[in-house]
């Protein structure tokens, strides 16, 4: 049984379909939504985190067509590959949803029949351009404008014609806006803010929420309408509230509703912006508190395309040089509500000079002078005196990547300290000097508790790395060796010394 209480947090991830692998676009979101969530814990809020797959639409069934299976067959296959990448992120979230799964199939039909019941559903013909791979429709001005090419998928818009069902978003116009404006619902950054303000400048359009059953046979049919069958937008958004346990688990969905902030990529945004606020209003529910737009990766200052074979996947960085690598170049080097770039010269200059040297040789050296001037006794490591408000702003800002860079001012502080009192000259004069040997284990006393809050600020983001330098300085005794965080790897660069060879 859950009870409200201003400590409960949720927040969701947006869920890809399963017709393909897992990419960096949806590692960015496990992992921008992970760190808030680790975040909101260590401050002792209890949290919900929601990740999952959308498993319905005419890609699903068309490509397990291709592979000579069953709808039905192709997403129990193909979830897992999303399921691996949470874990081997390690992404700490707490629900899984698959919009095939019985609940919510059951919810979503519920919540059509609340919005039919409200007026908020009608029948109409539609003709228009509509995008496959967004499957959405648009507006004629948006097609004139994108030159009837869809700029996301660089496919051409089709035309259809065809009797549906809508939902009368804009009955909710005026309320979505003046949400956004006065930041009732939160979209950050502002530009996109500003972005989707132009956009819903006439209004939220209504939208078709349904198709015949002749044109998309996969889906959660509509209720009292075998000839219908509901579109995949309608029920894909519910499984933010679905999730957690809506309509008929009310004590635990409504402990954590509505949502303290939904990640998203700059790509859905007027999808969350506008259909699904309108929905949650007619449902008579709050709106989520903040939505979280993140950019797209490009490879080299280029558009990641199968075409240019440009791709750089999860799976081609984390088995060679560790998640905590992959989570660092990502959340710190990518800005957090902005496009960003990716070349393996980029990723291998931070991976053994910031990782490697800058954090990772700090501790072995730190750790290293303890064992060989204190028998690896640390004493009492006193609480760092660093000043933790740049990084708790940015933290509440949602800017992550400023927030490392403020964990990476101390570690850098930290490395200088060190060069500035030389330890190893105030080791070699304890013989003559009593007071050398209190110094001495005040700067390694300092430099262990320095390290440890690091430690805290770096969970977040480096779960494992952080619980490594735990291990290392929390229990006051350095006991064996320390192996590298993050031993040297050059496979895509050339070493430092391989021009020094002869």
């Amino acid at each position: 049984m859950y009870v409200m209480t201003k400590q409960h947090a949720y927040i969701t991830t947006a869920i890809p379909y399963v017709n393909g692998q897992p990419h960096i676009g949806h590692a960015m979101d496990y992992m921008l939504a992970d760190v808030w969530a680790r975040y909101a814990r260590q401050n002792g809020r209890q949290v919900r985190f929601q990740t999952g797959v959308d498993e319905h639409g005419n890609k699903i069934a068309t490509k397990a067509a291709d592979s000579g299976l069953t709808p039905q067959g192709y997403v129990d296959q193909m979830h897992g590959n999303f399921k691996e990448l949470i874990n081997k992120l390690t992404i700490s979230a707490t629900d899984f949803i698959r919009t095939t799964d019985t609940h919510h199939t059951a919810a979503v039909q519920y919540i059509w029949q609340r919005l039919a019941h409200g007026g908020y559903i009608y029948k109409g013909s539609y003709e228009g351009w509509y995008c496959q791979g967004c499957e959405a429709f648009v507006t004629d001005k948006e097609a004139t404008t994108n030159n009837g090419i869809c700029p996301d998928h660089q496919t051409p818009y089709q035309r259809l014609s065809e009797e549906n069902y809508y939902f009368k978003t804009s009955a909710f116009s005026e309320q979505v806006r003046r949400a956004i404006e006065s930041g009732k619902m939160k979209i950050i950054p502002e530009f996109r803010k500003k972005e989707f303000l132009e956009l819903m400048k006439d209004g939220l359009q209504d939208v078709s929420i349904s198709r015949p059953r002749k044109n998309l046979s996969w889906g959660i049919p509509v209720p009292g309408d075998d000839s219908q069958v509901m579109y995949v937008w309608l029920d894909a958004l519910s499984n933010y509230i679905t999730v957690i346990g809506y309509p008929d688990r009310p004590q635990e969905w409504q402990a954590f509703w509505p949502a303290d902030v939904q990640v998203i990529g700059k790509d859905i945004l007027r999808f969350h912006a506008g259909i699904w606020p309108a929905m949650l209003l007619a449902l008579d529910l709050p709106l989520p508190k903040a939505l979280l737009v993140h950019g797209f990766i490009n490879v080299g200052g280029t558009k990641m395309s199968k075409s240019l074979g440009n791709g750089v996947g999860p799976m081609d960085i984390v088995p060679h040089y560790g998640v905590d690598a992959f989570r660092y170049y990502f959340l710190r080097h990518v800005p957090t509500q902005d496009d960003g770039d990716f070349t393996w010269e980029k990723f291998e200059a931070a991976y053994n000079g910031e990782l490697g040297n800058d954090l990772g040789n700090l501790v072995q050296r730190v750790a290293k002078m303890v064992q060989n001037y204190q028998a690896g006794v640390i004493g009492d490591a006193p609480q760092s005196k660093h000043d933790m408000g740049p990084y708790r702003a940015a933290m509440e800002r949602f800017e992550f990547d400023r927030a490392l860079d403020e964990v990476w001012l101390i570690v850098r502080s930290l490395n200088q300290y060190i060069e500035r009192v030389q330890p190893w000259h105030v080791a070699k004069r304890r013989d003559a000097d009593p007071e050398a040997e209190v110094h001495l284990a005040e700067i390694l006393a300092h430099a262990c508790g320095t390290l440890l809050q690091v430690a805290d600020l770096l969970t977040p983001f480096l779960p494992t790395t952080a619980e490594r330098i735990r291990y290392i300085f929390q229990t006051g005794v350095i006991a064996a060796d320390v192996a590298p965080l993050f031993p040297k790897i050059y496979l895509h660069t050339a070493r430092p010394q391989a021009g020094q060879q002869r």
